[in-house]
């Protein structure tokens, strides 16, 4: 049962650092921007409030609805917002609440020990930059409701009957709340709507992170009945995250590693497993947001397990005297780990708006000293999961020795500049990184096609003749003694691994153009496979591209169009047809079969080509798929092809 009684939580735990006014007219500064992401993060923010009250111990479930009418809605069963008089504004806390800048519990007052939201602008801002907003308040046996438009007040603080309240669909168990709902002002935000499956993976992370909350997500948008419909919940916590993460992995050790530890003020929890794999996986939190850029309890985790583990190998005599420690890329190899963290919100420093770093300088200690003393033990009461662990990651030392040797022969043959650039590579004239491109082409026909149609001032082209190899399933050296993988890595000249210098890449601009045929498919596949294990940043970055070559020339009179798919090809010839002129079709194979001007004229002028800027909007989806569709475990891959096959476009 919660205890929402046991803490005061009124008008008096309610400060006011600002006013409100600048958000409408900069809305960027208080959410990043009027894109997808800070459209989304309105609907964030009031999801993040109802979190905190689960953080604080007062709600255990969430109700979230997207509404037919472009609004949204969140009910969630905390302690309700304070509706009570503040005497210096004389108004509702409520109405405070909505129309000041950094007015809560978060600033000082009792209200709460651990939260997220938007440096406490979070109601506040969604308010203002809401063509309307309806908030309602289920506390003392009473709905008390208050609306606004456009961040101003349109009504008093009110009571309204039960069955005319969003609370009237919820079971009556629900005693306290919140209610939220609101419509995104859209001549801020332009025509949107929200991504059901972005929202539905950002509330399984909610619940993964905070044990026993269940957050509902219903999209009753569209006249389907029943409803797109998600409830999560997991009593595992972390130690669920972690099993969800390694569903398409076959896990090395049978035990999941968990320790919820606190450190001066701190709440540390951190869980793990090994898979059969190589690539690591690493997620970070702070206060349930996610840290994409790591910071300081991602250096604590990596340097506790470090030690942990070092120390454990020396004692059991696992690590010769004379031979050296594992490395940090040792003992991460094949890892996939969630790390948390949770602090009092006046204490946590975040490195921008955006959250996407975590800079507490007494984070990295307090990480370090739960994880080590827990992994410590963990291996001491586990010496079975800890023989695999150690014996994977001697061969990870191995494999990373053999790797520096490959790698010190590729940054040797670099070095010399272009007169031991690779020999398939048709350089172009620039060095101006920025300005310069690298098409990366299948074989020798479409090689030659790209070098007599492109620009030589900014165009480089390097042919790749066969299939590279898997880097999902293959260690660095084995990759780099690949001929195709090392050539390309040499054109890139930035290095890999421990060499890697964003620095030294000689193109800014890095377009994969292939074949627009299975084969051609599997060959873009593998290089991004290499480009997202070894080369991550490259991708981060926004400098990976895939080129759209055309399917058809369509070819009428004297009049030629050139269609990128058959759904333009059908609309032009029904066209052509119904006008009663004669037409032909020519169906592009591959890219030799372009003449040097087609190609420049579809694929490669910039004035007119397509290209597709190659992003990764979800980490963990994103090593998900590769992992599944490009990893050595079949069943994951067979049950994707089973539940898609239907979909796939077969070209007969």
């Amino acid at each position: 049962m919660l205890n929402k009684h046991s803490d005061r939580y009124d008008a008096s735990s309610i400060q006011v650092l600002e006013d409100l006014e600048p958000v409408r007219k900069r809305p960027a500064m208080y959410i990043g921007d009027t894109g997808t992401d800070g459209f989304h993060h309105l609907l964030t923010e009031i999801v993040n409030n109802s979190v905190d009250e689960a953080l604080a111990g007062y709600c255990d479930q969430i109700w979230v609805d997207l509404n037919a009418d472009g609004s949204a809605q969140v009910i969630d069963n905390g302690r309700g917002i304070p509706i009570d008089t503040m005497p210096k504004y004389k108004k509702s806390a409520l109405e405070v609440i909505m129309t000041k800048l950094h007015a809560g519990g978060k600033f000082g007052g009792e209200g709460y020990k651990f939260s997220g939201g938007l440096h406490g602008v979070g109601l506040s801002v969604v308010n203002a930059l809401s063509e309307s907003c309806t908030v309602q308040v289920k506390r003392n046996n009473e709905i008390y409701q208050q609306t606004y438009k456009k961040g101003d007040p349109v009504s008093p603080v009110e009571t309204i009957d039960f069955k005319d309240s969003l609370f009237a669909s919820l079971p009556k168990t629900v005693e306290t709340g919140t209610a939220v709902r609101y419509r995104p002002d859209f001549q801020i935000f332009g025509k949107q709507e929200f991504d059901f499956e972005r929202i539905k993976k950002q509330y399984r992370n909610f619940c993964f992170l905070t044990a026993g909350l269940t957050i509902s997500l219903r999209d009753l948008r569209k006249a389907k009945l029943p409803p797109p419909y998600f409830s999560f919940c997991f009593k595992g916590g972390l130690k669920s995250f972690v099993n969800f993460l390694n569903r398409s992995h076959d896990p090395l050790h049978e035990h999941i590693f968990y320790t919820r530890k606190e450190r001066g003020g701190i709440l540390v929890e951190a869980a793990l497993q090994y898979h059969e794999n190589i690539v690591p996986t690493i997620l970070t939190f702070a206060n349930n947001i996610e840290t994409k850029a790591g910071g300081t309890h991602l250096v604590g985790l990596k340097t506790a397990l470090t030690r942990s583990i070092n120390d454990y190998a020396r004692k059991r005599g696992l690590i010769k005297e004379s031979a050296s420690n594992f490395s940090g890329d040792d003992v991460r190899e094949g890892i996939t780990a969630v790390v948390s963290v949770k602090m009092d919100t006046q204490r946590i420093q975040f490195e921008g708006q955006t959250k996407a770093k975590l800079g507490n300088k007494d984070v990295r200690p307090a990480v370090d000293s739960a994880v080590y003393e827990g992994f410590t033990a963990f291996l001491e009461e586990n010496p079975i999961d800890a023989e695999k662990i150690v014996k994977k990651i001697i061969l990870a030392k191995q494999a990373r020795i053999a790797a520096s040797k490959a790698r010190a022969t590729v940054m040797r043959k670099g070095a010399l500049e272009s007169a031991s650039l690779p020999g398939k590579l048709a350089d172009c004239q620039s060095r101006d990184p920025e300005t310069s491109e690298l098409y990366v082409v299948e074989g020798p026909s479409a090689g030659g096609s790209a070098k007599q149609a492109r620009d030589r001032e900014f165009q480089a082209i390097l042919p790749l003749t066969g299939k590279p190899i898997n880097a999902e399933k293959n260690r660095l050296d084995k990759v780099l003694k690949n001929e195709r993988l090392r050539d390309f890595l040499i054109a890139l000249g930035c290095g890999v691994g421990e060499e890697f210098d964003l620095k030294k890449l000689r193109y800014h601009r890095i377009i994969l153009m292939n074949d627009a045929d299975v084969d051609g498919a599997h060959i873009t596949t593998l290089v991004l496979t290499f480009l997202f294990r070894q080369l991550k940043p490259l991708i981060e970055n926004g400098f990976v591209y895939i080129a759209q070559p055309p399917l058809f020339r369509i070819k009428y009179g004297k009049e030629v169009t050139y269609v990128y798919s058959d759904e333009e090809k059908d609309k032009i010839t029904s066209r052509l047809e119904a006008e009663g002129k004669n037409y032909t079709v020519q169906r592009f194979k591959g890219l030799g079969e372009m003449n040097p001007e087609q190609l420049w004229e579809t694929t490669m002028d910039p004035a007119k080509r397509i290209l597709k800027q190659v992003a990764i909007k979800d980490a963990a989806e994103a090593d998900h798929t590769f992992t599944m569709l490009m990893g050595g475990e079949v069943p994951p891959r067979k049950r994707f092809i089973q539940a898609n096959a239907r979909n796939a476009e077969l070209d007969i």
